[in-house]
């Protein structure tokens, strides 16, 4: 007991000494509010990136805030977990008090996210066509939606993993179901997109991640550390190898935690191969079923969400269960 005592006081007195600048806490403030590159960091504080790199460092070691690499880029965030971010919740309660001091950073902030806005508009808008013409072709998006929540609230889910998130819109939609969410995908786009749409709603227990499906960033699932559910909408049909991404989803699952597929059924679509680059034409019950077989995943539930017209595709959602007690395997490289 005495070691933990002393084990706890070196953390808070680390987390003192990083705070306990002007920069820092600053930096800490600003993070808890939004996830930020250094650039991004840089004008907002009016300073080097040197100086604000060395101090983003000072608050990692100390457990403050968090780092993250996206390609050629590195976000941080203020820690969401733990201590750090006890300590820094307190830090922002006792700033409210005096806000008037941190105004200029607050409205720097905001120019920094209008400006991040643009760009995720920018790209939305070159690329909106195609995303409308597919959704004219099915079910509609609310039925979707609404199969989706229902059965993700057939038990509680703390923690959700939104594999191919694209712009974001199943976390902003599951955000007051869940209490952290992890969206993950390949392109910075749409990461750009998913991260204007959850700032706009305010949504800072769910994030996104630069990461492939095949090679998730997250260790082996346990009762501990692991997702209650992952989520792949409208994704597997873009995938090679679709057993292989759902497999790696199962790896990082609590016992217990569950998938959801959401797809098309078969269909013969062809110009949406040619010319949206499906790989897939949909799915069979047998194949996503198969899929479960082998990756001994337990099957729980499958819905068919029509289509209002005539000549429009169905829309499925699968759901299946890691076992209560389970050895993970790894999706192949």
């Amino acid at each position: 007991m005495e070691f933990e005592l002393e084990s706890d006081m070196d953390e808070l007195l680390a987390m003192l000494r990083a705070a306990a600048d002007p920069t820092r806490l600053r930096l800490l403030l600003i993070l808890r509010e939004a996830e930020l590159t250094v650039s991004e960091l840089t004008q907002i504080l009016g300073q080097s990136q040197p100086r604000v790199s060395r101090h983003l460092k000072l608050l990692c070691d100390a457990g403050l805030i968090l780092r993250f690499k996206e390609g050629s880029w590195v976000f941080y965030r203020g820690a969401e977990k733990g201590a750090g971010s006890e300590f820094g919740g307190v830090l922002a309660a006792l700033a409210e008090r005096d806000a008037d001091t941190l105004a200029s950073d607050h409205r720097r902030l905001v120019a920094v996210r209008e400006a991040r806005a643009a760009e995720a508009a920018a790209f939305f808008k070159a690329n909106a066509d195609d995303w409308e013409r597919i959704r004219s072709l099915h079910a509609p998006e609310k039925d979707v939606e609404d199969g989706i929540a229902r059965l993700l609230q057939a038990q509680p889910v703390e923690s959700l993993l939104d594999a191919g998130t694209g712009t974001g819109r199943m976390l902003e939609l599951l955000a007051p179901e869940i209490k952290h969410g992890v969206g993950i995908d390949v392109s910075p786009e749409m990461l750009a997109i998913a991260r204007d749409r959850l700032a706009r709603a305010q949504i800072q227990h769910c994030q996104v991640r630069l990461s492939d499906v095949f090679r998730m960033p997250f260790a082996n699932g346990t009762s501990d550390n692991g997702f209650d559910a992952a989520l792949f909408h409208q994704v597997l049909h873009y995938l090679d190898d679709p057993q292989a991404a759902v497999a790696e989803a199962a790896r990082v699952l609590k016992p217990g935690g569950r998938i959801l597929i959401v797809d098309f059924a078969p269909h013969d679509l062809e110009f949406l191969r040619s010319e949206l680059a499906h790989r897939r034409l949909g799915f069979s019950d047998r194949e996503v079923q198969g899929w479960f077989g082998a990756l001994n995943l337990k099957p729980v539930d499958s819905v068919a969400i029509a289509p209002h017209a005539a000549g429009k595709l169905i829309v499925k959602i699968w759901a299946a269960a890691t076992a209560a007690h389970t050895h993970h395997k790894k999706a192949a490289a």
